[in-house]
């Protein structure tokens, strides 16, 4: 054998050594339970069964993978009991991933993942590990997972504006916080561009309010009632509702009262089936689609690469609605006509390329400026809002 053809030949003995040490190093995905504390229902139509769908995408998705769930984690169905104890109970059960899908289990989402350093968690739509945020804590074992709904909200309002014959749109809002506010701006702010843009009319004709109902969902004697805001904001000439809560409410109402002869529209929120309550007042609904991220941050659990991350996922531009890729979406609705729904496929069109809302001038609701005439609003600006803004109508913060 000649040196060269030796040389060759232990070379390429190198290369398959060092090919087989990289594979022995990457760990392949075993099989994984993770757990879900879902703050509704699990089939309420709207935030949590969008949730509870997105973890049976996963086990059809991740070989292994088994989900098992808590629902009614709130504090009127299970009483002096915190998301963070039924955390432990899901553990218990051989949960090694913990799945916290709601705003209000913020606090105990990070008091359960500094007692549990070994437990993976996903916390949907807080910002604990966001490094840029307000609310940053140094947590290994947490991922952020939020869907940039603000899109969703901005094609609602968008649809809103394009039916509606009174010129007034109500907004029913669940409780205020940040989220709420940058959410229920946005749609105002998609309202307000197809009511002048496509419609050529005088923005100021335009009336946006909202109505708080004090949480997600309905509490018998500790919220509104949301099928009463509904009532009250179609009697008084709202001829559309958009509704932010995670319930199905301002559907059932519209359905009812066009039954009887209203000219009234509703659409609702977070759950791609939702206009199934209501087909024939139903504009549409922009919803979540969890499924993909779950997918890759349970699989990232399951495989070794784990890496704290705050994510705000965009929709895919290519196709917001193919449920293997886009976080957020807009299904198109029955009542939705063949005009406006050109419209908002034009207005998705301009949203895919680069159109931003979120622009100035801007100014909150007192009338002070938030962002100057050009200026872009950063991430910070977009999701800590402090209040709504000029032009909308309703409550800004809690009451006292």
């Amino acid at each position: 054998m000649s040196r060269k053809t030796l040389w060759i030949l232990v070379s390429l003995l190198l290369v398959v050594a060092m090919l087989g040490a990289a594979c022995q190093q990457k760990k392949a995905a075993g099989p994984i339970t993770f757990g879900m504390l879902l703050v509704g229902p699990y089939n309420d139509h709207g935030w949590s069964q969008a949730h509870y769908d997105a973890g049976k995408y996963v086990e059809t998705k991740l070989a292994g993978s088994k989900m098992i769930y808590v629902d009614k984690v709130n504090p009127a169905d299970r009483p002096g009991t915190t998301p963070a104890q039924l955390a432990e109970e899901l553990v218990a059960k051989g949960a090694t991933l913990v799945v916290f899908n709601s705003d209000d289990m913020k606090d105990s989402a990070t008091e359960f993942s500094k007692a549990h350093p070994d437990i993976k968690v996903i916390m949907a739509s807080g910002d604990q590990v966001w490094k840029e945020g307000k609310a940053y804590v140094e947590l290994p074992n947490m991922i952020n997972i939020m869907g940039r709904m603000e899109y969703g909200k901005m094609v609602a309002g968008c649809a809103a504006a394009l039916t509606s014959q009174t010129g007034k749109i109500g907004y029913l809002g669940p409780l205020i916080n940040d989220e709420t506010r940058r959410l229920t701006a946005s749609a105002y702010l998609g309202a307000k561009y197809c009511w002048t843009k496509y419609l050529g009319k005088d923005a100021a004709a335009l009336s946006f309010k909202v109505t708080w109902i004090g949480f997600w969902f309905n509490i018998p004697g500790v919220t509104s009632d949301p099928t009463q805001v509904a009532d009250d904001f179609f009697n008084s000439g709202y001829d559309v509702v958009i509704s932010g809560i995670d319930t199905t409410e301002a559907v059932a109402e519209a359905k009812k009262l066009s039954a009887a002869g209203q000219k009234v529209w509703a659409i609702p929120y977070d759950y791609v089936g939702s206009c199934e309550e209501g087909k024939e007042i139903c504009l549409g609904v922009p919803y979540f689609n969890w499924g993909p991220a779950y997918v890759k941050t349970i699989t990232s659990a399951a495989d070794g690469s784990w890496k704290s991350n705050w994510q705000w996922n965009a929709p895919d531009w290519k196709d917001i609605n193919n449920l293997d890729t886009s976080a957020v979406g807009f299904k198109k609705g029955n009542a939705l006509s063949a005009d406006a729904a050109s419209k908002v496929d034009e207005f998705i069109k301009e949203l895919a390329g680069g159109l931003n809302l979120w622009k100035g001038p801007i100014n909150l609701q007192d009338g002070s400026a938030y962002l100057k005439d050009g200026e872009v609003g950063t991430d910070q600006q977009v999701w800590y809002l402090p209040q709504l803004l000029q032009g909308m109508e309703g409550q800004s913060v809690p009451s006292k």
